[in-house]
């Protein structure tokens, strides 16, 4: 077992799926005779559970039925509208070479499986923690310290990777270490606040924490 582990969001932080969101939103939309709300809107909102997204678009009654339609669409049309993130597949290499790896996110955990997979990087992680796996998601400490359990992680050796402060806050809670990356969603001043550390991305978060790790040793 690795002295290390790092915990690493997915949308934002290892991959762009933005096409495949902003599609699944649309359909759901129009699918109930309404439109889709500006772009930027939905972007504000990604890293949240999806029915906390609906509501905060307007949604007052009936989310679950928006919840199933978005799923219904982007399941179909995810791998095809999905890359990963520029050096994101650097990173997960380099990562699993010191470090005992799991992905938590707040999408839905078995989509998260089949991208990793279609993507080629499921192989290094040990772990995946999705939606559907806790009670309470990010920012509650629930998911991390789930991947953490399975993972037999000790606090003081492990990272968070995410591109939004619900990671690092996450993080916080969790009494693990926060490294903000500027390649996704977030916001640069309130990841300044919220993080940690805050790097360009998840190949340089990986760097840090790989040097880290060697003054530490």
């Amino acid at each position: 077992m690795k002295k290390y582990t790092i915990l690493f969001d997915l949308d934002g932080t290892i991959i762009d799926s933005t096409p495949a969101i902003l599609r699944g939103f649309s359909y759901a939309f129009n699918k109930f005779g309404l439109s889709t709300p500006p772009h930027e809107k939905i972007l504000s909102l990604i890293g949240h559970p999806l029915d906390f997204m609906f509501t905060h678009l307007g949604i007052k009654e009936d989310v679950e039925k928006f919840v199933d339609a978005y799923k219904e669409h982007y399941r179909v049309i995810a791998k095809d509208f999905t890359t990963l993130l520029p050096g994101a597949k650097e990173a997960v290499q380099e990562a699993v070479t010191f470090a005992n790896l799991a992905v938590v996110t707040t999408k839905t955990g078995v989509y998260s499986i089949e991208l990793l997979q279609h993507l080629g990087l499921m192989d290094c992680f040990e772990v995946v923690i999705g939606r559907e796996n806790v009670i309470h998601p990010k920012p509650h400490p629930e998911p991390l310290l789930k991947a953490m359990h399975i993972l037999q992680a000790h606090k003081e050796y492990t990272f968070m990777i995410g591109d939004t402060c619900l990671d690092m806050e996450a993080a916080k809670a969790a009494e693990v270490k926060g490294v903000g990356v500027l390649c996704g969603y977030g916001n640069k001043e309130e990841l300044q606040r919220c993080a940690h550390w805050l790097k360009k991305d998840a190949f340089e978060a990986v760097l840090f924490i790989k040097k880290l790790s060697k003054s530490n040793n």
